[in-house]
């Protein structure tokens, strides 16, 4: 095991070294998987997406919405990186915003701006304030690389499984196998799972704050969620701690005690607020 040790400390300094901060939040995260991959390949996967024959992608007067909502965050956004030393975090950028028509209550946005919004999240969102809340935490994923942070991780994680492996190599088959579960057991509840749960609550955090900066009344941003909690209520969820999404309750919690930070930019908006 002193072999297996050496590895995890050598491990724990390369991530110490690998690490960025995200804007806003100020958390560090580990990101040694390159970014401009993720989006040159998130573009293409876009690309392919939007011209498959399954996909609508609709050219309405809500598509217009989408694509107003979306390019005011991401001018309000951009204002902001450049303008406070993160310009680097979005270079490579190349912001799209889609409709698709679905009935599935889903948006997201993947490295380097792309973003798909969904027809079935629409009633949910019932306004524009509704739509900057979801596509503000959608684009708050990419911005916050995070996408880039859950690679890291994971390959963390699969190599730290691997080198365990390697350590008890000479133990025998019963002994490999129950600390291989426990190993994928901690490796998901107390490592990935919660990455994941910090990264959705730190969307959360970015997303209000971005909706506000793009003038939209961040205290929707508490309506809306509740009515996608609401949306989802007859849906069987797991326990938090087993899963990669805090509990409603959690998110619209930290909603409510960010929104004074949020109003702020809020109220610096120029021109008349979007309620």
């Amino acid at each position: 095991m002193k072999k297996f040790t050496l590895m995890c400390i050598a491990a724990a300094v390369l991530m110490t070294y690998a690490c960025s901060t995200v804007p806003l939040s100020g958390r560090n995260r580990i990101s040694f998987v390159s970014e401009s991959e993720m989006q040159t390949a998130a573009a293409q996967s876009y690309s392919t997406l939007l011209k498959a024959p399954e996909t609508k992608v609709l050219n309405n007067a809500d598509a217009a919405r989408v694509k107003r909502i979306g390019q005011k965050i991401a001018a309000a956004v951009t204002k902001y990186m450049n303008a406070n030393g993160y310009s680097s975090q979005i270079a490579g950028f190349n912001w799209e915003f889609n409709l698709i028509d679905s009935k599935e209550v889903n948006a997201w946005c993947m490295p380097g701006g792309k973003v798909a919004v969904y027809s079935g999240i629409l009633p949910v969102a019932k306004d524009d304030a509704g739509l900057a809340t979801v596509m503000g935490h959608e684009i708050a994923h990419a911005v916050a690389q995070h996408s880039s942070e859950r690679a890291s991780k994971a390959a963390v994680a699969e190599g730290l499984g691997g080198l365990l492996g390697a350590a008890t190599g000479n133990k025998s088959a019963t002994t490999q196998n129950v600390i291989s579960q426990v190993y994928g057991i901690s490796a998901q509840g107390f490592y990935l799972l919660p990455n994941s749960r910090t990264q959705e609550l730190e969307a959360d955090h970015l997303g209000l704050i971005f909706m506000s900066m793009a003038g939209y009344n961040p205290s929707n941003a508490v309506t809306f969620w509740q009515r996608m909690a609401a949306a989802s209520a007859s849906s069987q969820k797991p326990a938090e701690f087993f899963s990669t999404h805090p509990a409603d309750a959690t998110r619209i919690a930290q909603i409510q005690r960010d929104l004074p930070e949020a109003q702020k930019y809020f109220n610096s908006t120029s021109g008349k607020p979007v309620q």
